[in-house]
């Protein structure tokens, strides 16, 4: 049985943040298919995840870092939805739900 990869919370808070902007700024939806296409290429083991790993946290730096990349995410659907919905047990999740949870408490 072939196990699933699935992106490290940096990766899903990247891809969650560029997802959320990308109808706003240009940039963001190349960099989202730019991410995309990686993982894509990660998952068919033509790319080590080191490598995709090492792309992710550039483009992490270069919008802040991964706690400063999901408070905007937070703010950009709480702002547009007025709620936060999504919910898991992974770290990300749980981040998100922290900063959600300040957020709609004020």
């Amino acid at each position: 049985m072939k196990k699933t990869k699935k992106p490290s919370p940096e990766a899903k808070a990247l891809s969650l943040y560029l997802m959320a902007y990308k109808t706003k700024d240009p940039l963001c939806k190349e960099k989202s298919k730019r991410i995309n296409r990686l993982w894509d290429l990660v998952k068919d083991n033509e790319l080590s995840n080191s490598d995709y790993m090492k792309e992710v946290q550039n483009m992490l730096t270069s919008y802040g870092g991964y706690s400063v990349v999901v408070e905007k995410t937070v703010r950009f659907y709480i702002k547009k939805t007025g709620e936060w919905k999504l919910e898991g047990d992974d770290k990300y999740c749980l981040d998100a739900k922290l900063i959600a949870d300040k957020i709609l408490n004020k």
